[in-house]
């Protein structure tokens, strides 16, 4: 049967598996691939993988293995259990001090925060609608809105800025169509906070623009030189948006799929419309699990303490390479311009020749970006069992690295 005309125009059409283009996180799969097999007997280093290393508490796991075999929790959740609303909303105001999330009408749960950007477009987006995403980040929302007839501007996140889009910059006839800005942060890939004074500039932006925020939160409580900061924390943030909390960074539970959407009570609303569509809910017991990590957000402390450590540990090593790193507000990256090349004659000229470098001479992986100029992602989540397990791939670093003069 030839399937050609079948496939939808979204994704690719006629073209659909014929396409030959090697996106940027496949180019590297593919060089770890190849480095691992020319050096069977030499680690990879992997400073790219963009989840945690640790597998989630002792308490939340027990909580899992406890609720996972009682009868009530076999069947459907649906649109989730008041419990796990109850737990979401005085998290929000424990982590937060946002004390006014109603968990009857302003909170629900998400089979992780990735299905939530791809459900939330359905409430708000119509053929030639545009939605506003900042540059480089996460792609999901901008991918469905696309898929839906609409279009995306992207706003550079560029570091003149601190890594901030300029609400200035954005065209009137932009404006005039857009429905929707996309936020996030700590901003992965980045590593930059937001301030107060911003989120009351894009409150103000979306009243005067009638757009909705949507607010990615999923490294929020991951932050080491101020306290945790919300959007929803801000006055006003309720009227015009809504919050994505995850607890697959904070709480080392990336493979569990759980988050929550709250905020203004219509928005959400409109998503529980939408997911009531698409999926019946998170197994009860996770969601159960999760209530007993979001009682205990001295879990979180502790792993913000490991990926300081971390952090500052690798700051150290690049910095006496001749990189500029300084401490990120948040997440567990590094977010620094790649070199131009080396004082021995190697040219690099974009980020992604340096990644490829680094993958296929030095068996270090990280991750590209090229979107704003040349930076290169570090990530902290390298797997090592312990502070000495650290040590030793910290310091495997610095000796791989050590022959290196690189030119800025």
């Amino acid at each position: 049967m030839q399937l050609d005309n079948i496939y939808a125009k979204r994704i690719g059409g006629k073209n659909f598996g014929k396409d030959t283009t090697i996106y940027k996180f496949e180019k590297i799969k593919r060089a770890k691939k190849a480095a691992q097999k020319a050096n069977p007997d030499i680690e990879i280093l992997d400073l790219g993988v963009g989840e945690p290393d640790s597998t989630a508490d002792d308490l939340v796991i027990k909580k899992l293995i406890e609720e996972s075999g009682k009868h009530e929790n076999r069947g459907y959740s649906d649109n989730g259990i008041q419990e796990f609303k109850d737990a979401a909303s005085e998290y929000m105001d424990k982590v937060f001090k946002v004390n006014n999330i109603d968990p009857l009408t302003e909170v629900i749960h998400s089979i992780g925060s990735k299905p939530a950007l791809a459900m939330l477009p359905l409430t708000m987006i119509n053929p030639g609608d545009m939605a506003l995403i900042t540059t480089p980040g996460y792609p999901v929302f901008g991918t469905h809105t696309r898929y839906l007839g609409g279009e995306v501007y992207n706003l550079p996140l560029i570091e003149k800025n601190n890594f901030l889009p300029d609400l200035n910059s954005i065209p009137t006839d932009i404006l005039e169509r857009a429905k929707v800005i996309v936020l996030n942060y700590p901003n992965n890939p980045t590593g930059r906070s937001a301030t107060q004074a911003f989120f009351k500039e894009v409150i103000s932006f979306a009243k005067e623009n009638s757009i909705v925020v949507i607010h990615d939160a999923a490294y929020s409580a991951l932050v080491y030189n101020s306290e945790p900061l919300s959007f929803l924390s801000i006055p006003g943030a309720k009227d015009v948006g809504i919050e994505i909390q995850s607890l697959s960074k904070a709480f080392n539970m990336t493979g569990w799929r759980i988050a929550f959407v709250a905020g203004n009570a219509d928005l959400v609303n409109a998503f529980a419309t939408v997911k009531d569509n698409y999926d019946s809910g998170q197994f009860k017991a996770i969601q159960k699990a999760a209530c007993t990590a979001l009682e205990n957000p001295i879990i979180t402390k502790k792993t913000v303490t490991k990926y300081k450590r971390r952090l500052e540990s690798l700051i150290s090593i690049l910095n006496n390479l001749g990189f500029d790193a300084s401490m990120p507000d948040g997440t567990f990256f590094l977010y620094l311009k790649a070199p131009k090349g080396t004082k021995s004659g190697l040219e690099f000229k974009s980020a992604e020749d340096f990644s490829q470098f680094l993958i296929k001479e030095k068996l270090i992986s990280a991750v590209p970006f090229d979107d704003n100029d040349s930076y290169i992602r570090f990530s902290a989540t390298f797997v090592a069992s312990d502070e000495e397990d650290e040590k030793r791939v910290l310091d495997e670093v610095k000796q791989r690295l050590s022959d290196l003069e690189f030119i800025f």
